[in-house]
């Protein structure tokens, strides 16, 4: 029963609604991402390097051994380098994108902070504890000076 009451308070504060938008939101990104690399990187790049596929790049150390009826007797054994090409290149774009989307919200949330900053709306807890640290500062200058 404990269990059960735990998961009951972990789902009400929105930890379970916070990780599953964090989910939906993370496939759809994954989505964009993907499409960015396949449809607007690599055809450039593949211009580049003479029209070459470059996801289909790879090390052959063996070669598919096949018999006269076309029928395959081994596979081919092959280092994809290509994949792992655009792989890094997609996880390069994430985390340059994450990284700018994470600078902008804590910029946001510090304006959002600054009790002194008049354009945008402070919250209140943030607001009360600022007020709360300048009395306090100026209690102390008080009894400083005496």
């Amino acid at each position: 029963m404990k269990l059960f009451k735990e998961f009951k308070e972990f789902a009400v504060k929105g930890n379970m609604m916070d990780m599953a938008i964090g989910i939906i939101i993370g496939a759809s990104f994954n989505k964009v991402i993907d499409v960015l690399v396949k449809k607007v990187f690599l055809p450039p790049l593949s211009l580049l390097t003479g029209g070459a596929n470059i996801q289909s790049k790879r090390i052959i150390l063996r070669e598919a051994v096949v018999d006269t009826t076309g029928k395959n007797i081994t596979d081919e054994v092959a280092i994809g380098y290509g994949a792992l090409g655009e792989a890094m290149l997609d996880f390069l774009i994430i985390g340059f994108t994450v990284f700018i989307v994470v600078k902008f919200m804590n910029r946001l949330r510090n304006r959002a902070q600054d009790t002194k900053d008049e354009t945008v709306v402070t919250p209140k807890d943030i607001e009360l504890l600022s007020k709360l640290t300048d009395l306090m500062e100026e209690q102390n200058k008080l009894l400083k000076t005496k």
